[in-house]
């Protein structure tokens, strides 16, 4: 009491200026906020209201500097008047301080990211670390990834050192709560008050300290859904500011970013694939190695881009398969390390595959280029060595295809096959596409391509029929009648130039059981005109245009070889596991 009553009589004295002396007295302040008395509380409250209004009065003679880490503690208390004052204090140091307050960003961001999934009952102190966690954001310019902080460690230390590091710069007030790091983290105890006159030189960016500090949100389990947010949202804002000092990060964080797409909120998750989608695409990612082999598939060094003979003849360079496709941006390293581990994910955790894989690989489309997701899975699946994997992610990829709306332009470019473009494009989702013969089929529908779409069905006599096959002939059926496919419907009227087209649907008819799709198919091909009814006056058929043929840039007898092949190994891999469970089955009996 008597104290505050001392600090009270010596501010309404005009010749003593006690901002001079407010980083010796700021802590305990904040200490006798939390008194029992709640008249000593009030009355230190309102100390600390006077002193907050001659700061702002006077902000050009405070030491903001020698402060900053007794907020940083502040804000982290228990006691919700000690931590929404001091968070106040923080926000309206930020905005009169500025940059001076940046070299503390990794503490500041440790007292206020937990408060941002506070619910309503301390509503106001979220409210307030929200406009801190703006307020310090905005302090990071692009002209911090310029220069490099002499001062924060080597980027190329490992994590290990640096959470050390970290962790050994922490100190235990009186009152246990935690003093984070200063501004160097190889500073010592004594130099953690240090006055701002110590530190000289230009204010810099200790981007270790930061990284480390939303690293950890991201692993604790215990990180509130806005919290996780509201981190993904720092390192996206950081590899956007500062692209080539986080890039010395991204092995470190890459894990775990994967990881978060395991995560329940969608939200989250679209955060997430934000971050991910700068990396795969950022220039500063460009490296002129090729990406790491553990990332590949057992036995692969490298992924081509498969192209037809004809066209392989005349191109013998070999086509990475990081830089996709020619008629696509390059990507840099880490984009198709995405993709590789994006489908070791979904391979691992099927369920993550069936409630979010469409919606992840969707929203990709929105964020990449579709075609260079589309062209490098497809590469990634044709060497898949899990041929029932490879069969179900690209039954998940083939439904995106052809009904998903962000998928719009990569359709019509399939549409036609008018450019060496989309016939390599086409040629490399087929080969892969084989994995699943109903997916092939409706593959070659999209690309209006009947005539081969009709050998292959001809060929579905020597596969083997299951339910789960027939189910999806049940549903492309289905899809036919969707307005994806009204082209294809009106394709029927023209009876004489469309003769594979509908040979292919007669096709499927047949292989259906007389089920409600078969119902369907069978009406609309009753629908079929006479073609003497629609042929013209006097004018004679064109032989000639009998049928849409494959552009000579693909090579139609090479890829039935390549779907018989790619089936047959299926059928051997079904034959094993029907043997294996056979002589499990007999040695249980026995």
């Amino acid at each position: 009491m008597k104290r505050i009553l001392q600090i009270l009589v010596l501010e309404s004295v005009p010749d003593i200026n006690l901002l001079d002396y407010l980083p010796e007295i700021l802590d305990g302040l904040f200490q006798i906020l939390g008194d029992n008395s709640k008249e000593i509380r009030k009355m230190c409250e309102v100390s600390l209201g006077e002193f907050l209004k001659e700061i702002k009065k006077l902000p050009d003679s405070v030491k903001f500097a020698e402060m900053a880490n007794i907020l940083v503690i502040h804000c982290q208390s228990t006691d919700d008047l000690i931590q929404l004052t001091a968070m106040t204090w923080m926000r309206e140091f930020l905005q009169l301080a500025g940059r001076v307050m940046l070299p503390y960003s990794s503490g500041i961001l440790t007292a206020v990211l937990p408060c941002l999934s506070y619910d309503d009952r301390k509503k106001n102190i979220k409210e307030v670390a929200n406009v801190c966690n703006q307020s310090l954001m905005k302090l990071i310019t692009p002209e911090d990834d310029e220069t490099d902080d002499v001062r924060q460690s080597p980027a190329t230390q490992p994590d290990e050192d640096l959470s050390s590091n970290h962790e050994n710069s922490s100190q235990q007030t009186s009152n246990n709560r935690v003093l984070p790091s200063a501004p160097d983290s190889n500073l010592d105890n004594a130099n953690i008050f240090a006055p701002s006159s110590m530190h000289t030189g230009p204010v810099s960016l200790n981007l270790d300290g930061i990284v480390h500090v939303l690293d950890r949100h991201l692993h604790e389990s215990t990180t509130g859904m806005m919290t996780r947010i509201c981190v993904l949202k720092w390192l996206y804002h950081l590899y956007i500011k500062t692209p080539r000092k986080m890039f010395r990060h991204t092995d470190s964080l890459f894990p775990i970013l994967l990881k978060t797409l395991s995560d329940e909120s969608d939200e989250v998750i679209l955060k997430d694939l934000e971050v991910l989608a700068e990396i795969a695409s950022s220039p500063a990612g460009q490296t002129d190695k090729m990406t790491d082999c553990t990332d590949l598939p057992t036995g692969v060094s490298e992924l081509h881009v498969p192209v037809p003979n004809k066209v392989a003849q005349a191109h013998n360079s070999v086509i990475r398969g990081l830089e996709c496709s020619p008629s696509t941006p390059t990507m840099n390293s880490y984009f198709h390390r995405f993709m590789i581990n994006l489908l070791k994910r979904f391979s691992s955790e099927r369920k993550l595959l069936e409630t979010r894989g469409a919606f992840i690989i969707r929203q990709l489309c929105l964020l990449l280029n579709a075609e260079n997701i589309f062209h490098s899975m497809a590469d990634i699946l044709l060497r898949e060595e899990d041929l029932k994997f490879a069969s179900t992610m690209v039954q998940n990829l083939n439904s995106i295809l052809l009904t998903s709306s962000e998928l719009f332009q990569l359709r019509s470019q399939l549409k036609d096959l008018q450019t060496p473009e989309s016939c390599n494009l086409f040629c490399c989702l087929y080969r892969s596409w084989c994995h699943n013969p109903v997916a092939t089929v409706s593959l070659c529908f999209l690309t209006q391509n009947y005539q081969h779409a009709y050998h292959l069905i001809q060929k579905f006599g020597d596969l083997e029929v299951t339910v789960d096959f027939l189910t999806e002939v049940d549903k492309l059926v289905q899809l036919i009648e969707c307005p994806i496919f009204t082209y294809l419907r009106l394709q029927l009227l023209d009876v004489e130039n469309h003769p594979y087209l509908i040979r292919a649907l007669y096709g499927l008819l047949m292989l259906l059981p007389q089920s409600s799709a078969f119902q369907l198919l069978s009406h609309r091909l009753q629908c079929v005109p006479n073609p003497q009814l629609m042929r013209p006056g006097n004018k004679q058929p064109e032989s000639s245009r009998a049928s849409k043929e494959a552009p000579a840039r693909i090579d139609d007898a090479e890829l039935l070889q390549h779907f018989e092949k790619v089936q047959k190994k299926h059928l051997e891999i079904r034959h094993q596991r029907a043997g294996a469970g056979e002589l499990l089955e007999r040695r249980l009996v026995q």
